[in-house]
């Protein structure tokens, strides 16, 4: 299944076996974890957040909450949506994506938050942003070809990808650069945070990850044929 063609990101897996889901569930685990370790290190560049975050970070500082409150608040209507509004997308991996991705960035900023800060030299800093930009889209690639769900904010631009290619052929790094950059502008608008980080990120996770995508394919279908 090409995600640079017309072919689809929702697959049925209505029929899977529960050892299938086993194993789908321990490769979005596995891809989760990696993502997530990029994210810890874009983080301790301290060089900005992601788009996503600093739309959150605006909406939190319009409505007087907190950006975790407004996080969770936003990724529980996002998948209600979902959901409500489409087939095939949000799955058990989903809620484990929502969930489970705070606990492990945790244990990663504990493991490597003290060797690297604003006080690193800027260079250091910018090769690690860079690198998290670069993990976190392995990472995402993995996530997603797992077929078991994807983490609702991720979902926004793959469900666009898919409905957009029911009439033209856009490939799913452009939909993902121009939903980073939505999330951006309206962050900044609503008062949230942007730095060169978030600019770099934008621009670098969707293309990376495309690059991904197939390659992170044929890894899971090694390891996992039956998936």
């Amino acid at each position: 299944m090409g995600k640079d063609s017309k072919d689809t990101f929702a697959v049925d897996t209505r029929n899977r076996s529960l050892k299938q889901w086993g194993e789908g569930l321990f490769a979005l685990f596995v891809g989760l974890t990696i993502a997530h370790l990029g994210v810890s290190l874009f983080l301790v560049s301290e060089l900005g957040s992601d788009a996503f975050t600093v739309m959150i970070q605006g909406i939190a500082r319009t409505l007087g909450l907190s950006i975790g409150t407004v996080h969770v608040i936003a990724l529980i209507l996002l998948m209600i949506v979902m959901v409500l509004t489409t087939k095939g997308y949000v799955k058990p991996g989903t809620v484990v994506c929502a969930f489970c991705g705070g606990w492990i960035i945790d244990l990663f900023l504990w493991m490597i938050g003290a060797k690297i800060s604003s006080g690193s030299p800027m260079w250091i800093r910018i090769l690690v942003m860079l690198a998290g930009c670069v993990i976190l889209s392995f990472g995402m690639s993995i996530v997603i070809e797992s077929n078991s769900g994807t983490g609702p904010n991720d979902l926004i631009a793959i469900i666009l990808t898919d409905k957009l290619n029911q009439k033209w052929n856009v490939q799913f790094q452009y939909v993902r650069i121009t939903c980073d950059i939505c999330f951006a502008v309206i962050g900044f608008l609503l008062g949230g945070r942007l730095g060169i980080g978030t600019i770099a990120a934008a621009f670098l996770v969707g293309p990376a990850a495309q690059f991904f995508l197939p390659r992170s394919r044929k890894l899971i279908k090694t390891c996992f044929p039956d998936l």
